[in-house]
């Protein structure tokens, strides 16, 4: 039998992969931008696919909707033949992401296990979908970074950030465990301790510090201050050491110190300008290079990430369903409806009933939260 002749598709005809056509989600903007070669020359027919989180008056923080919006526009970019990498960022100077949205974790899924659990296979598929995106991810922090925003941040390549952004996670201080990513991931970014520190105690770490710890790529200043960019200035900026020998860099100042930071802080202006020129400058190093080789490369070495979170992702979701009947349900209730800096928790109530016995009921939860504490 004679073989016949290959046939080539045309561009004309090119397969669709996208599982939908219309990435319409509410919070969520996909936008392909211009390519730059790294001496500036324009390149016709090629973008970068950006996505933005865009829900800036809750500090992007992720709503039902909005991980949907995600999946699908990472599974574009990774699709689109023209895109050459991902810049996945939030909008305004605030917050990159402050992890899921605390109203809707506290009005609709608290005390329901079985809801929140489908909830988090969609979370699990917005961090598998930036694992596993063919293309090159940066992550373009234009604030804060934290919970599951540190997570999803941590599942990108490569992260730019502005200095007055700040990184941390946010679990056990609101009724949570960082198993959407961060006790998987900060152990392979960091030493075991240093992922502990920022696991358990959940302070948050100055752009500098993670900077230096080895979290993220690189950092670029944002404060203008009398038409000058200055680096953050609460915050250590030069290298020496304290009283114990310890590396100062990227700790927060204080005393006297703090307050005249604080004063500088005030009279100047946040302005991204160099972020988005270090982000330019960063993709435009992917476009001289083989793209098949490129995903290669990240393939393998994304590994170590990629086996971390599929290890231990589907136990977590369990877990963290089932913990919404007892620590989340009262802890994203507190911050819900907490004002200011009360936000949290009785915790010495808490440890002290459960220590005599207390079981879980909705009366013990209400009696933690900050309007119980108040009354008192």
């Amino acid at each position: 039998m004679n073989a016949q002749p290959e046939k080539h598709t045309s561009p004309g005809t090119l397969r669709d992969h996208d599982l939908v056509r219309e990435m319409v989600a509410p919070g969520v903007v996909y936008e392909k931008h211009p390519v730059h070669t790294p001496d500036g020359t324009p390149v016709e027919g090629l973008h970068h696919a950006w996505i933005w989180l865009d829900n800036p008056k809750q500090y992007n923080s992720y709503t039902t909707e909005m991980v949907k919006g995600v999946i699908l526009a990472f599974r574009a970019a990774s699709n689109a033949r023209d895109v050459v990498c991902v810049v996945f960022t939030g909008t305004g100077d605030k917050a990159f992401c402050t992890g899921g949205n605390v109203k809707e974790y506290a009005e609709y899924y608290a005390g329901n296990p079985q809801e929140y659990r489908q909830y988090m296979r969609l979370f699990n598929d917005m961090v598998s979908s930036i694992l596993s995106c063919d293309k090159p991810v940066i992550c373009r922090v234009n604030g804060m970074r934290i919970a599951g925003g540190q997570e999803i941040g941590m599942a990108c390549d490569f992260t730019i950030a502005q200095d007055l952004a700040r990184f941390g996670q946010a679990g056990p201080k609101h009724g949570s465990a960082p198993l959407g990513g961060a006790t998987d991931f900060l152990p392979l970014m960091l030493s075991a301790e240093q992922a502990m520190v920022s696991g358990t105690l959940c302070e948050p770490w100055s752009a500098h510090k993670a900077y230096r710890l080895g979290m993220i790529s690189d950092i670029v200043p944002a404060l203008k201050v009398d038409g000058k960019f200055v680096a953050n200035p609460l915050v250590e900026t030069d290298r020496y050491l304290d009283e114990f020998g310890r590396i100062i860099l990227g700790e927060p100042k204080t005393g006297n110190a703090l307050s005249e930071a604080k004063a500088v802080l005030a009279r100047g202006q946040v302005d991204l300008e160099l972020l988005d020129r270090k982000i330019e400058e960063f993709c435009a190093k992917f476009v001289l290079t083989f793209p098949e080789c490129m995903t290669k490369t990240l393939e393998e070495l994304r590994k170590p990430k990629i086996n971390a979170w599929n290890t231990n992702k589907e136990d977590s979701r369990a877990w963290l369903a089932l913990n919404m009947m007892t620590e989340a349900g009262a802890g994203f209730r507190a911050f819900n409806e907490g004002t200011g800096s009360d936000r949290e928790i009785d915790f010495i109530a808490l440890r002290r009933a459960l220590a005599a016995g207390q079981p879980w009921t909705p009366e013990f939860a209400d009696s933690l939260l900050p309007a119980a504490k108040s009354s008192q």
